[in-house]
Order: structure tokens, then C-alpha cells, then sequence
């Protein structure tokens, strides 16, 4: 635990971990994991998987095991499907993590058998005077050696044209062409092995379909070496698509959600890749759809294809040509034969030679022929299966046809990142020591290079004031519900977790309420862990604590309710003897039952303990005060919470006085009729400030003459937030804006009665921000048109609801008011 985050101390924190051995370390909820490079004693051991099982993250020493149990118990208290990705550069360890990932799983909540690592190694190395080769790969395909020979030296075509028609001619290919021939027969059997082998290994599971499952990505990490070529390009694509995902998952959308739960953590900036992603993937001009149209034309060539994308990306930030590279090895290549790119991990050169030929994975039909003849049964039927799904009865044999790669690659990953979206993720940053790939060696800046590109050092920013833990108070309420009596499920869920964090004890600094979840800091997972625990006798446990201590909290309301009623039934009478007593403040009603409250000996006892101390409050924000006022059971910091916020009405309202204009009905900054309304028992009464005649004409006047607008967006409960689309519950807020300042309020759940709020009656509820600071003005298609809103609004009973708020004069003078109050009369 480190009590400075930056990139400096976490260098030194793993530098000191590495040193003894300990390759594991925690930044918040992600796993960076070091290469050793040699066997650690007993890290992986039977007895170290046991040592994990149902631990929470932080309770035991950092560990790729307590990630893969995290994922488990995710998946089943959230009811969400979970995702590990395991990410670093090449060597870094990522293939050996995702062994472990899969092995803990196994063997703590699966068969208990060991895994088997199944890989398929395929491809022929043909080459023209290599007939052992030759000889080898005939025999394991089922061919004849000189069959295969001539398939893979020449093409045969059909003549259309001239001479007799349909004569069969063989052209010799040259030697590039034959090399591609030979990778396209390669890559074509492994991946007809490869898809084999995945369909058998589904065909062996008892089900079909599954409710929840834990996917493990092990991907090639970020690659940079002296020649780039087309195998880089696409793998240091799919690492941009991936980093744009973590960017998403951990950054981008833990920030939105920070601002929207109302927690005032300070904006961390990071560096978007979007722009380096469109310049490969976007449509017609991207570097892919640029390589595809080049595959298409009848000569396609490299530099043709490599001053198309030049011309087309001159004055694009993260594209330049190879002379400006700081290697000499890059500023010799031609602008024609090769580009630089400049990826989140750096600048990567890439030489633009064979990117054509590489792009294309279909084989001649003379050789794809020739395999689906062999007299191996299974050769046979791999192929002809794949043959039938993708014959094209146009193509002419010997012609070769055209399947992008780039295009294949970049469907598959986008299938893959919307799977990713679909569930909760946890990150494994895998991290190269050194260049040399030897143990106890560690190179400082080549692993703050890795840190920074993996986005280490903006998740050490969002950690200083971030809560990587939450939980949602339905959630936490459904859990204990089946065993709460019936006089604690009647709570509501937030006052419900408040009342089980104060039995549990726990520390406030340690934890936070949003809106609609709570939070928790990094480090104290085994805190968040006691409370989602599934156990029944530890809930049940947890509920009869939950119950004694609102017995204790309500016995002090009680005690006061009491005294309240002694010291109103004790007031004098007024003279003139006609049964009725003097209305009190608040204010005074608070300070007659402190007199009250320290008559006491218990209280006396309780000041002389604590001295003369007092609530300072001045440094505490609205929404806390609000929170106190309505949940504490503190009568002195009520009293002081009271104060405060009373205090602060009037500094606000002498100011706005002070700096009064001549047309301060139109320019105001708050709602005049807050003034009027709510800070009327704190000003100074003077015949000037209380026309009691004028007020209401004149407040209905101005009331009508505010601009009016009208906003609608779509909200999706927590729960569902990484669900599949189609199956999230989308529900609807609607705000009515009597100028800056909100006045209507309404709330369309899914799955429950619309929530109705109107100023005034329902301030605590409703939206504090006023119009320009919620940003609804810039969000596209919010706003609707005003009858949209009374529309809706009278339909939920909105009208009626308006009503008696006005009739209980609880409702703030609004247009709306004074619309309903015109129509009534």
C-alpha cells in the first residue's frame, strides 16, 4: 500500500517486489504481473490455489489466482458473465498467466483434473529443392508427391478466347507467387484444423448453452522489431482496439460514472486512441478498405497501395512517412514502400512489401481441388465441407479469388469486443523485464515504457480520490431481503445500507454513497467482501445487528419526539386566555430542547467528557448536509447541520440584496420565489420586502415570462450496464427547466410506477444542477417539445400531483404553477 501513487513510486514498488521475487503487484483491481524468467518454488502449487479459494482481493499477497477467484464469485453474486484479459508486449508472459487463470478455475471450482494444453501446429514448408519436405506433406495430406508439386509451381487455367475454347493451359508461377501459394495452403490447413478441433472440444460439454461464462483473452502483445510487415500491422491493431476497451472500461466509464453518482472526484486525462483506430478501420478511407480496393484491381501492386494511403492521410497526426523515423534502418525505405504509424505504445514503421499478397487468403482452385481428392477420409471431408459453404460457381479454375484478411480480421475483432462489452472485465498487465529475456535483471525505463503505454499511470491518477468497489443499494437489499422481519423490509434500500454499515462498524473514510451505489476505496475489498457474502447465517447474522442498531437510533427520536411534546404541553398559555400557545421556530423549538437535553445528568456527563468541541461544518458540501439533516440521529449535529445550512441561506440572501439590480426579476441567478418561499422567516421584515397584496400577481408574471425548456434521456439500471443490449431495461428522466433552474421532474422505470418531483416539495430529490451545468443544452436529441412533456406528465398523474402540492403550499412558484393555478381559476 503505497501512500504516494505516481509512476515513480510504483517503478520503485516493483523494482523492491521483483527483487524478492514477488512478480505480482495490484494497481486498484488490476493484476501487473512481471516475467522471472526461471521457476518460483511452490507460487503455483496445490496448496497456494487452496490458500485463494473464496478470498477476497487484498486479503492475501497479490496473486494472477486471486484474480481468476474474483472472476468466479463476480460471476455469481452478479449474475454477469466475466472477462480476464491478459495483455503485454511479446515474452512477457502472457501465454504462461493465462495457463494459471485456467488451471485455478479447473481445479478450484471444475472437474479437479488437470488441463491439457491442446495445440495445433499446421503448415507446410514447401520449398522447391527441399523433396523430403515435399514428400513429408503429401504423405500426411494424401497426395501424390508429384501432384502436389505441380499444384503448388503452376496454375491451370481454361482458355475463353482464341483457338478452342475451354483448353486447359498450365502457367508456371513465379517464384513470390509459388511462396504464397505454399503460406495460403499452410494458413488454410490450420485454420480448417484449428475450427475442427473448437467444434469437437463443444461437442464433449453436457450443455449446449451456458447462463454465465468466464472468457480468458491471451493475445499477441504489442510487436516492434527492425521489419514490420503486414502480420504487425494487424496485431498491433487489435492491441489499439483492446487498449481503447481498458480506456473505456476503467477510465472513461469509471469517470462518468463518478460524476453521475455525485462523488466529486477530480477528471483524470488520458489519451484517446480513436483517431489511430479510425485511420485503420474506418470505411473507404481506412488503411484496410484502402489495402482491399488495391487486392481488387486486375495489377495490384505494394507502392501503388503504400502512395494511396500517403495521399490520402498527408496531414493525419499519427501517419508519417519512413524518413522521419529517428533509425537509419527506416529513414532509407522510399515513402512508397513502407508508412509510420504512431500507436499508444509508440511509433512502429511498417514496410509495405508483400501487405498485398498477405491480404489474400484464398487458394487457386487447382490446388484447392486437388486437396478435396485426397485419399486421407478426413483431409477429405475438412475440406469439402469448407468448399461447398464458400464455392463460387462464377470462379474459373486456376483464377484466384479474393478473401481479405484485414476485412476477416477486423469483423472477428469487432465480434470480440462487443463480447468483451457484454461482461465484467479484469485486467492482466504482463510485463518484460528486460530486452534480454534473462532472470533477475531489471531495466527501469523499458518497464515505465510498458507501464505508460499500458495505461498504468492514468489509472494511478483516477486511484487518488477513485472507489474501484461498488455496489448498487438494490442490490445489497435484495440479498438480505428474504431475511429481514417485515419491519425492516419496509425501508428504503439506501437508509437500509446505511443502517448496515453503522452495525458493521465501519470506517466512513473507507467508503462512499452515491445515488444509487456505494463505494468503496482501493484496499478495502475484504470490507466490500463481508458485506457480499451469500452466506444465510451470516446475513441472517448482519440483519440482527442491522435491527438492534435502528432500535437504538429510533429510542433516541423517540426520546425526543417525548421531550418535544413535554415542553410544547408545559408552555404557558397566552394572555388572553384563549386556549391557543405561540408558534415556534424550529430554531427555537431546537434550543428549548438542548435546554432541555442538558438538564440530563447522562448529557452533563457526556459534555464534560467531550469539553467544549463543536461540529465544524463550514467546509462540507449541500448533498452532505442534506444526507445528515435526513438520516442522522446525532441531535447535535442535527441542531448544527440546521444551522449551517440556514446560515448559509441567509449569507446568500444578504449578498443578493447587497447586489441587487434594477431589473433583478430577469437577471437573477436563483428563482426569485426561492426567496420568497423558503427564506422569508430569515429576513429583516420590512414593508418593502413583503407587499402582501402585489407578491402573487407579480410572481405569477414573472414566472411566465422565464424561457421554458423541455429535456428527455434514456437511463439503464446499474445492474444491466454491461449486459447484451438487447436485453437491458432502459428507462426515462424528464425535466421541465423554469429557466436555469429545474421545476418538474419525472422518472419512467421499466419495471416500476413513474417518480414525480416538483420544486419545492421534492427539492432533496430532484436535480441540484442548474440547466448549463448539467450539459443537457449540448447533449444531441434531449430536448423535446413542451407538449411531449405534458403529454407524458399528465398521463402519470402528474397534474393532480402538482395540485396538492400547490393546495398544501409545498410547491415553489413556478410556470408551471402559475399555468396550473390560471387554468383552475
Amino acid at each position: 500500500s503505497l501512500m504516494y501513487l505516481n509512476e515513480a513510486t510504483l517503478l520503485h514498488n516493483i523494482k523492491v517486489r521483483y527483487s524478492k521475487d514477488r512478480i505480482y503487484t495490484y494497481v486498484a483491481n488490476i493484476l501487473i504481473a512481471v516475467n522471472p524468467y526461471f521457476d518460483i518454488p511452490k507460487i503455483y502449487s496445490s496448496q497456494t490455489i487452496k490458500s485463494y479459494q473464496g478470498k477476497s482481493l487484498g486479503t492475501m499477497p497479490p496473486h494472477v489466482f486471486a484474480i481468476a477467484d474474483k472472476a468466479f464469485r463476480d460471476m455469481k453474486v452478479l449474475k454477469m458473465s466475466q472477462s480476464i484479459i491478459v495483455s503485454g508486449e511479446s515474452g512477457a508472459g502472457k501465454t504462461e498467466n493465462t495457463k494459471f487463470v485456467l488451471r485455478y478455475l479447473t481445479e478450484s471450482y471444475g472437474t479437479g483434473q488437470d488441463i491439457d494444453d491442446r495445440i495445433v501446429e499446421g503448415g507446410c514448408n514447401l520449398k522447391n529443392k527441399s523433396a523430403q519436405s515435399l514428400e513429408y506433406c503429401a504423405e500426411l495430406l494424401g497426395l501424390d508427391q508429384d501432384d502436389l508439386r505441380v499444384s503448388l509451381t503452376t496454375r491451370v487455367m481454361l482458355t475463353t478466347a482464341g483457338g478452342t475454347k475451354g483448353t486447359v493451359i498450365k502457367v508456371p508461377l513465379k517464384v513470390e507467387q509459388a511462396n504464397n501459394a505454399r503460406d495460403a495452403l499452410a494458413k488454410t490447413v490450420y485454420s480448417h484444423l484449428f475450427d475442427h478441433v473448437v467444434n469437437r472440444v463443444n461437442q464433449c460439454f453436457p450443455f449446449e448453452t451456458s447462463s454465465y461464462f468466464i472468457g480468458v483473452l491471451d493475445i499477441a502483445g504489442f510487436e516492434y522489431f527492425e521489419h514490420n510487415s503486414f502480420e504487425q500491422f494487424c496485431i498491433n491493431y487489435c492491441n489499439e482496439k483492446l487498449q481503447q476497451f481498458f480506456n473505456e472500461r476503467i477510465l472513461k466509464e469509471e469517470q462518468e460514472l463518478y460524476q453521475k453518482e455525485g462523488l466529486g472526484v477530480n477528471e483524470v486525462h488520458y489519451v484517446d486512441n480513436q483517431d489511430c483506430i479510425d485511420l485503420i478501420e474506418a470505411k473507404l478511407v481506412g488503411i484496410l478498405d484502402i489495402l482491399d480496393e488495391e487486392n481488387r484491381l486486375p495489377q495490384p501492386s505494394d507502392q501503388h497501395f503504400t502512395s494511396a494511403v500517403h495521399q490520402k492521410h498527408k496531414d493525419h497526426f499519427r501517419l508519417t512517412i519512413p524518413r522521419k523515423s529517428k533509425l537509419t534502418v527506416h529513414r532509407n525505405i522510399r515513402d512508397d514502400e513502407g508508412f509510420i504509424i504512431r500507436h499508444f505504445a509508440g511509433a512502429v514503421c511498417y514496410e509495405t512489401t508483400q501487405f498485398v499478397e498477405k491480404n489474400n487468403d484464398a487458394l487457386h482452385m487447382s490446388l484447392e481441388s486437388l486437396i478435396c481428392e485426397s485419399r486421407d477420409k478426413f483431409i477429405r471431408e475438412l475440406f469439402e465441407s469448407s468448399t461447398n459453404n464458400n464455392k463460387d460457381t462464377k470462379q474459373k479454375a486456376g483464377k484466384l479469388s479474393f478473401i481479405s484478411v484485414g476485412n476477416k480480421f477486423k469483423t472477428q475483432l469487432n465480434l470480440l469486443l462487443d463480447k468483451l462489452r457484454s461482461t465484467g472485465a479484469s485486467f492482466i498487465r504482463c510485463i518484460k523485464p528486460n530486452l534480454k529475456m534473462t532472470s533477475h535483471h531489471f531495466e527501469g525505463v523499458q518497464i515505465l515504457s510498458q507501464l505508460q503505454c499500458s495505461g498504468m499511470v492514468s489509472v494511478l491518477d483516477l486511484m487518488q480520490g477513485g472507489f474501484p468497489s461498488r455496489a448498487s443499494f438494490h442490490e445489497l437489499y435484495n440479498m438480505y431481503k428474504k431475511y429481514m422481519p417485515d419491519k425492516l423490509a419496509r425501508l428504503d434500500p439506501r437508509l437500509f445500507c446505511k443502517a448496515l454499515f453503522k452495525a458493521l462498524g465501519l470506517n466512513e473514510i473507507d467508503y462512499k454513497f452515491g445515488l444509487t451505489k456505494v463505494f468503496f476505496r482501493p484496499g478495502k475489498f475484504a470490507e466490500f467482501d463481508q458485506i457480499m457474502k451469500s452466506d444465510p447465517d451470516h446475513l441472517a447474522e448482519l440483519v440482527k445487528r442491522v435491527n438492534h442498531w435502528l432500535v437504538c437510533s429510533r429510542w433516541k427520536k423517540v426520546q425526543w419526539c417525548s421531550l418535544s411534546v413535554i415542553k410544547v404541553d408545559s408552555y404557558p398559555v397566552t394572555s388572553k386566555n384563549d386556549g391557543t400557545r405561540p408558534k415556534m421556530t424550529p430554531e427555537q423549538m431546537a434550543k428549548e430542547m438542548s435546554e432541555i437535553l442538558s438538564r440530563g445528568p447522562a448529557v452533563q456527563a457526556t459534555k464534560a467528557a467531550a469539553g467544549t468541541k463543536k461540529h465544524d461544518l463550514s467546509k462540507w458540501k449541500y448533498a452532505e448536509l442534506r444526507d445528515t439533516i435526513n438520516t442522522s440521529c446525532d441531535i447535535e449535529l442535527l441542531a448544527a447541520c440546521r444551522e449551517e445550512f440556514h446560515r448559509r441561506l441567509k449569507v446568500y440572501h444578504a449578498w443578493k440584496s447587497k447586489n441587487k439590480k434594477r431589473n433583478t426579476e430577469t437577471e437573477q441567478r436563483a428563482p426569485k420565489s426561492v426567496t420568497d418561499y423558503d427564506f422569508a422567516p430569515y429576513l429583516n421584515n420590512s414593508p418593502q420586502q413583503n407587499p402582501a397584496a402585489q407578491l402573487p400577481a407579480r410572481q405569477q408574471e414573472i414566472e411566465m415570462n422565464r424561457q421554458q425548456r423541455f429535456f428527455r434521456i434514456p437511463f439503464i439500471r446499474p445492474a444491466d450496464q454491461y449486459k447484451d443490449p438487447q436485453s437491458k431495461k432502459k428507462g426515462w428522466w424528464y425535466a421541465h427547466f423554469d429557466g436555469p433552474w429545474i421545476a418538474r421532474q419525472m422518472e419512467l422505470h421499466p419495471d416500476k410506477p413513474p417518480i414525480l418531483l416538483v420544486a419545492g416539495k421534492d427539492d432533496m430529490e430532484m436535480c441540484e444542477l442548474n440547466l448549463e451545468e448539467t450539459g443537457l443544452t449540448r447533449k444531441r436529441g434531449a430536448e423535446i417539445l413542451p407538449r411531449q412533456f405534458e403529454e407524458i406528465w399528465e398521463r402519470c398523474g402528474g397534474i393532480q400531483y402538482l395540485q396538492n402540492a400547490i393546495e398544501s403550499r409545498q410547491a415553489r412558484p413556478t410556470y408551471a404553477t402559475a399555468m396550473l393555478q390560471n387554468l383552475l381559476k
